[in-house]
């Protein structure tokens, strides 16, 4: 199996919830031009999910991918749902998904369905990352230990035995809060090796994550990917933060933060990218995209040049904590 450091230029995958028609109905060539844009731009690893449009967004994956070496690239995928023939009226995130009706199930035999589904999807033989997706809070409510317990039985255990067939390279979490990832990495029988953290650990918000999660992780040996670093397009000037629509206050404190940007000449997307991946547990950072061009300009941004001066301001302001660790550049 690929390692992340092998495959990473610069840190950067591709996430693909976009491209499985999340917000808006994605044409066919437009989702597979920017796979393929991101491939000729250098990007090796890529991030999906049964999830991503029942199905679509693997296979939009899969049909590109496949046209390459499969040495040559890391591949991630989710496990906790698995997608049927019979139709389903969809709404929310995925409105636009295909119409097929997708399961939400941590089992062992849905863990084995979902995976062998997204092998075929995907045209591939082995997966170098599993996330056991949306175990937590946000999807289930109250329900969500119980859900969590069920993966821990079925999901966990499953996957931990599917590494040591070769059939997938490591396993972890892919989750939208800290709390599902924190108690998987106390576990001792089926600790993950990596997990996808999404929207946690992001310049807009990340206090919670540096109380636990991230200091967790160093001190397990385990890796962090960051997903929707910008808390699902807020921080570049979208109306959605943490895939709900953004109340007032975020986008006032995204507006200040902008104003210290346009001070120093540093575009927001720069920052959000170089401050997700100076956390030394983070391995990568997959932002999502349905603009090729997008592709280009983020890892154009994750190298771009900026003053120490912006850092401290945003720390000194109290955008920042200060016990993040910052991409400070010594002289």
């Amino acid at each position: 199996m690929k390692s992340l450091e092998d495959a990473l230029k610069h840190k950067v995958g591709l996430g693909t919830a976009p491209l499985g028609n999340m917000f808006r109905e994605v044409p066919e060539e437009e989702a597979q031009t920017t796979i393929q844009t991101a491939w000729d731009q250098g990007v090796r690893y890529f991030d999906t999910a049964p999830f991503y449009g029942a199905g679509l967004a693997e296979m939009r994956v899969g049909e590109v991918l496949s046209n390459y070496n499969r040495d040559n690239y890391v591949l991630s995928t989710k496990v906790g749902r698995y997608v049927t023939n019979e139709k389903e009226d969809k709404e929310g995130l995925f409105q636009y998904a295909r119409d097929n009706k997708v399961i939400t199930d941590y089992t062992e035999d849905a863990t084995l369905k979902s995976i062998e589904q997204s092998l075929e999807r995907l045209k591939t033989d082995r997966l170098d990352m599993v996330f056991v997706h949306d175990v937590s809070p946000d999807f289930h409510g109250d329900e969500w230990i119980a859900k969590f317990d069920e993966a821990r039985k079925g999901a966990f255990r499953v996957l931990s035995r599917l590494k040591e067939e070769g059939v997938i390279g490591s396993w972890g979490l892919g989750v939208n809060t800290t709390e599902p990832i924190e108690l998987a990495m106390e576990l001792e029988e089926t600790k993950p090796d990596v997990c996808l953290s999404a929207t946690q650990y992001t310049l807009l918000q990340h206090e919670r994550a540096l109380q636990r999660m991230m200091t967790t992780a160093e001190e397990k040996d385990v890796d962090i990917v960051v997903g929707s670093p910008y808390n699902s397009g807020v921080l570049l000037g979208g109306d959605h933060f943490n895939y709900a629509k953004a109340g007032s206050d975020i986008i006032e404190r995204v507006n200040q933060m902008n104003e210290i940007g346009k001070k120093y000449n540093v575009p927001l997307k720069a920052a959000a990218l170089q401050f997700s991946t100076s956390h030394p547990a983070v391995k990568s950072v997959i932002p999502g995209s349905t603009r090729p061009d997008r592709i280009k300009e983020d890892l154009e941004m994750i190298q771009r040049n900026i003053p120490n001066d912006f850092w401290h301001e945003l720390v000194k302001k109290g955008f920042i904590s200060s016990n993040a660790p910052l991409p400070i550049h010594t002289r």
